[in-house]
Protein backbone atom coordinates (compact mmCIF):
# COMPACT_ATOMS: atom_id res chain seq x y z
CA UNK A 1 0.00 0.00 0.00
CA UNK A 2 1.27 3.55 -0.75
CA UNK A 3 1.11 4.66 2.89
CA UNK A 4 3.04 1.62 4.11
CA UNK A 5 5.60 1.99 1.33
CA UNK A 6 6.13 5.65 2.20
CA UNK A 7 6.62 4.76 5.87
CA UNK A 8 9.24 2.12 5.01
CA UNK A 9 11.08 4.58 2.76
CA UNK A 10 11.06 7.17 5.55
CA UNK A 11 12.39 4.68 8.10
CA UNK A 12 15.08 3.52 5.68
CA UNK A 13 16.12 7.12 4.96
CA UNK A 14 16.35 7.91 8.67
CA UNK A 15 18.41 4.80 9.34
CA UNK A 16 20.77 5.75 6.51
CA UNK A 17 21.14 9.30 7.89
CA UNK A 18 22.06 7.89 11.31
CA UNK A 19 24.68 5.59 9.80
CA UNK A 20 26.17 8.42 7.74
CA UNK A 21 26.22 10.70 10.78
CA UNK A 22 27.94 7.97 12.82
CA UNK A 23 30.51 7.50 10.06
CA UNK A 24 31.27 11.24 10.12
CA UNK A 25 31.56 11.17 13.92
CA UNK A 26 34.00 8.26 13.84
CA UNK A 27 36.02 9.99 11.13
CA UNK A 28 36.31 13.02 13.42
CA UNK A 29 37.10 11.36 16.75
CA UNK A 30 37.17 7.56 16.54
CA UNK A 31 34.93 4.97 18.16
CA UNK A 32 35.37 5.93 21.79
CA UNK A 33 34.66 9.65 21.53
CA UNK A 34 31.86 9.54 18.94
CA UNK A 35 28.85 10.19 21.13
CA UNK A 36 25.26 9.15 20.34
CA UNK A 37 23.92 12.64 21.17
CA UNK A 38 26.26 14.17 18.58
CA UNK A 39 25.30 11.53 16.01
CA UNK A 40 21.59 12.05 16.64
CA UNK A 41 21.87 15.82 16.27
CA UNK A 42 23.83 15.43 13.05
CA UNK A 43 21.21 13.02 11.70
CA UNK A 44 18.33 15.30 12.74
CA UNK A 45 16.72 12.86 15.18
CA UNK A 46 16.24 12.63 18.94
CA UNK A 47 18.96 10.81 20.85
CA UNK A 48 16.53 8.09 21.96
CA UNK A 49 15.41 7.55 18.37
CA UNK A 50 18.80 6.12 17.48
CA UNK A 51 17.98 3.07 19.59
CA UNK A 52 14.81 2.44 17.59
CA UNK A 53 17.10 1.49 14.72
CA UNK A 54 20.09 -0.02 16.54
CA UNK A 55 20.24 -2.15 19.67
CA UNK A 56 23.34 -0.41 20.98
CA UNK A 57 26.11 2.01 20.15
CA UNK A 58 28.34 -0.94 19.28
CA UNK A 59 25.65 -2.31 16.95
CA UNK A 60 25.52 1.04 15.12
CA UNK A 61 29.29 1.21 14.83
CA UNK A 62 29.49 -2.36 13.53
CA UNK A 63 27.10 -1.30 10.76
CA UNK A 64 29.27 1.73 10.00
CA UNK A 65 32.35 -0.46 9.77
CA UNK A 66 30.58 -2.97 7.53
CA UNK A 67 29.37 -0.31 5.09
CA UNK A 68 32.62 1.62 4.84
CA UNK A 69 34.62 -1.60 4.62
CA UNK A 70 32.49 -2.91 1.77
CA UNK A 71 33.32 0.16 -0.28
CA UNK A 72 37.02 -0.52 0.21
CA UNK A 73 36.58 -4.19 -0.69
CA UNK A 74 34.72 -3.13 -3.84
CA UNK A 75 37.61 -0.87 -4.86
CA UNK A 76 40.10 -3.72 -4.48
CA UNK A 77 37.78 -6.12 -6.33
CA UNK A 78 37.57 -3.73 -9.27
CA UNK A 79 41.37 -3.57 -9.48
CA UNK A 80 41.65 -7.36 -9.25
CA UNK A 81 39.19 -7.61 -12.16
CA UNK A 82 41.01 -5.01 -14.28
CA UNK A 83 43.56 -5.68 -17.02
CA UNK A 84 47.31 -6.06 -16.63
CA UNK A 85 49.74 -8.49 -15.07
CA UNK A 86 48.90 -9.98 -11.69
CA UNK A 87 52.02 -8.37 -10.23
CA UNK A 88 51.00 -4.92 -11.46
CA UNK A 89 47.43 -5.32 -10.22
CA UNK A 90 48.65 -6.51 -6.82
CA UNK A 91 50.80 -3.42 -6.43
CA UNK A 92 47.95 -1.24 -7.70
CA UNK A 93 45.50 -2.77 -5.23
CA UNK A 94 47.77 -2.33 -2.22
CA UNK A 95 48.77 1.18 -3.28
CA UNK A 96 45.12 2.20 -3.75
CA UNK A 97 44.14 0.82 -0.35
CA UNK A 98 47.09 2.46 1.41
CA UNK A 99 46.63 5.84 -0.26
CA UNK A 100 42.89 5.90 0.42
CA UNK A 101 43.64 5.06 4.05
CA UNK A 102 46.20 7.84 4.29
CA UNK A 103 43.71 10.32 2.84
CA UNK A 104 41.14 9.39 5.49
CA UNK A 105 43.53 8.54 8.29
CA UNK A 106 41.24 8.91 11.31
CA UNK A 107 38.47 6.76 9.87
CA UNK A 108 40.92 4.20 8.48
CA UNK A 109 42.63 3.92 11.86
CA UNK A 110 39.26 3.23 13.47
CA UNK A 111 38.48 0.58 10.86
CA UNK A 112 41.81 -1.20 11.15
CA UNK A 113 43.45 -0.74 14.52
CA UNK A 114 41.67 1.39 17.13
CA UNK A 115 40.72 -0.52 20.32
CA UNK A 116 36.98 -1.18 20.29
CA UNK A 117 34.07 -3.28 21.53
CA UNK A 118 33.88 -7.01 20.64
CA UNK A 119 31.02 -6.41 18.17
CA UNK A 120 33.14 -3.94 16.20
CA UNK A 121 36.16 -6.20 16.36
CA UNK A 122 34.13 -9.08 14.91
CA UNK A 123 33.06 -6.87 12.01
CA UNK A 124 36.67 -5.80 11.56
CA UNK A 125 37.81 -9.42 11.25
CA UNK A 126 35.15 -10.03 8.57
CA UNK A 127 36.43 -6.95 6.74
CA UNK A 128 40.01 -8.20 6.77
CA UNK A 129 38.87 -11.64 5.58
CA UNK A 130 36.93 -10.06 2.71
CA UNK A 131 40.00 -8.10 1.64
CA UNK A 132 42.14 -11.23 1.84
CA UNK A 133 39.64 -13.08 -0.35
CA UNK A 134 40.12 -10.50 -3.09
CA UNK A 135 43.89 -10.68 -2.79
CA UNK A 136 43.68 -14.49 -2.90
CA UNK A 137 41.90 -14.30 -6.26
CA UNK A 138 44.78 -12.25 -7.58
CA UNK A 139 47.38 -14.56 -6.06
CA UNK A 140 45.83 -17.54 -7.86
CA UNK A 141 46.02 -15.68 -11.15
CA UNK A 142 49.64 -14.75 -10.52
CA UNK A 143 50.59 -18.32 -9.65
CA UNK A 144 48.87 -19.63 -12.79
CA UNK A 145 50.75 -17.07 -14.90
CA UNK A 146 54.07 -17.97 -13.30
CA UNK A 147 54.48 -14.50 -11.79
CA UNK A 148 54.17 -15.53 -8.13
CA UNK A 149 55.75 -18.28 -6.07
CA UNK A 150 53.65 -21.44 -5.94
CA UNK A 151 52.17 -21.32 -2.43
CA UNK A 152 48.77 -21.71 -0.85
CA UNK A 153 46.85 -18.70 -2.20
CA UNK A 154 44.72 -18.17 0.90
CA UNK A 155 47.74 -18.29 3.20
CA UNK A 156 49.71 -15.96 0.94
CA UNK A 157 46.79 -13.53 0.75
CA UNK A 158 46.48 -13.49 4.54
CA UNK A 159 50.19 -12.69 4.85
CA UNK A 160 50.06 -9.91 2.28
CA UNK A 161 46.87 -8.39 3.70
CA UNK A 162 48.21 -8.53 7.23
CA UNK A 163 51.47 -6.93 6.10
CA UNK A 164 50.00 -3.89 4.39
CA UNK A 165 47.32 -3.30 7.02
CA UNK A 166 49.82 -3.60 9.87
CA UNK A 167 52.25 -1.29 8.07
CA UNK A 168 49.54 1.38 7.90
CA UNK A 169 48.84 1.46 11.63
CA UNK A 170 51.63 3.87 12.57
CA UNK A 171 51.14 6.30 9.67
CA UNK A 172 47.37 6.34 10.28
CA UNK A 173 47.58 7.00 14.01
CA UNK A 174 45.64 10.16 14.97
CA UNK A 175 48.74 12.01 16.12
CA UNK A 176 50.55 11.39 12.83
CA UNK A 177 50.33 14.04 10.13
CA UNK A 178 51.31 13.50 6.51
CA UNK A 179 50.90 15.78 3.53
CA UNK A 180 49.87 14.48 0.12
CA UNK A 181 53.41 13.84 -1.07
CA UNK A 182 54.32 12.00 2.13
CA UNK A 183 51.13 9.92 1.94
CA UNK A 184 51.97 8.83 -1.60
CA UNK A 185 55.52 7.96 -0.59
CA UNK A 186 54.30 5.84 2.32
CA UNK A 187 51.68 4.13 0.14
CA UNK A 188 54.32 3.38 -2.51
CA UNK A 189 56.68 1.85 0.02
CA UNK A 190 53.94 -0.30 1.54
CA UNK A 191 52.75 -1.50 -1.88
CA UNK A 192 56.25 -2.39 -3.06
CA UNK A 193 57.26 -4.22 0.09
CA UNK A 194 54.01 -6.12 0.66
CA UNK A 195 53.78 -7.30 -2.95
CA UNK A 196 57.44 -8.27 -3.22
CA UNK A 197 57.05 -11.33 -0.99
CA UNK A 198 55.10 -13.11 -3.74
CA UNK A 199 57.26 -12.39 -6.78
CA UNK A 200 58.79 -15.52 -8.24
CA UNK A 201 61.74 -13.66 -9.71
CA UNK A 202 63.41 -10.33 -9.05
CA UNK A 203 60.87 -7.56 -8.60
CA UNK A 204 59.57 -6.52 -12.03
CA UNK A 205 59.57 -2.90 -13.08
CA UNK A 206 56.13 -1.68 -12.11
CA UNK A 207 54.67 1.77 -12.11
CA UNK A 208 52.46 2.96 -9.32
CA UNK A 209 49.26 4.56 -10.51
CA UNK A 210 46.24 6.14 -8.89
CA UNK A 211 43.77 3.41 -9.90
CA UNK A 212 40.97 3.25 -7.35
CA UNK A 213 42.28 6.19 -5.34
CA UNK A 214 39.57 8.68 -6.19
Amino acid sequence: MPAASHKIEKLTATRTRIIEAARDAVALSGWKDAQIAFIAARAGVATGSVYRYFDSKADLYAEVLARVSQREVDVIAAIVDSEGSAAQRLVDAIYAFALRAMRGRRLAYALIAEPCEPEIDEARLRYRAALADQIARLVRQGIAAGEFVDVDANLAASCVTGAFMEALVGPMAPEHEADTAAAKEIAQAIASLAARMLFRHAAPKLKLISKGCA
